[in-house]
């Protein structure tokens, strides 16, 4: 099940479905097709393409319409106990880890990633989970490489993954949805143990 702001707000049957609640598992990203293929939208992708992985239909995607510096707005309308924060799986890019790398995280600060900080006020915890997409680029030595300054920071992360990383996203697209199953299906600590 997929729903978006507006259905959050709207639809009663939301309601009563999230009182059975397995797990609730957000796409960061921003809103429109300019957006759709940037790195910043990765997380939102991996959600986008999970929706029919979702075997015991008790898990809610959520792809916030909201931007990226307000995307725990959405989320605070489904999130309200502390129990429900624990059940949170939030997909995003990182700049700190390489592309083609990825890390599960359990109440980590949001290491200057905007959309993250927004959803840790809005909570006012860091208390849940991350599944961590690297997008930093690598030197031929194999280390990151990561832009310098805010100016080519947010021109990287806005630009589009070229032809020979859009390829590698798609054959790392079912480990990722690999993740998000484990977490929901072993739980958090089996997928740390498996994947970190």
């Amino acid at each position: 099940m997929v729903i978006s702001i507006y259905e959050v707000e709207k639809r009663s049957i939301v309601n009563k479905w999230i009182s059975k609640m397995k797990y609730l598992i957000v796409g960061l990203g921003n809103p429109g097709e300019e957006y759709e293929l940037t790195r910043h939208n990765v997380g939102a992708r991996v959600v986008e393409a999970g929706r029919g992985k979702n075997k015991d239909k008790k898990s809610m995607f959520l792809l916030p319409t909201t931007f990226m510096n307000h995307s725990g707005e959405p989320i605070t309308k489904l999130i309200k106990t502390k129990a429900a924060t624990a059940k949170l799986i939030v997909v995003h890019d990182d700049l700190d880890l390489p592309f083609g790398r990825f890390k599960i995280s359990f109440a980590r600060g949001a290491g200057g990633h905007r959309g993250v900080e927004s959803v840790i006020k809005k909570l006012k915890t860091a208390d849940f989970i991350r599944l961590r997409i690297g997008i930093a680029p690598i030197s031929p030595a194999g280390k990151i490489k990561k832009p310098r300054g805010e100016d080519r920071i947010v021109k990287f992360i806005l630009g589009q993954f070229t032809p020979k990383e859009e390829t590698g996203l798609k054959k790392m697209m079912p480990k990722l949805l690999d993740v998000l199953e484990t977490i929901t299906g072993d739980g958090l600590a089996s997928a740390m143990n498996k994947f970190n």
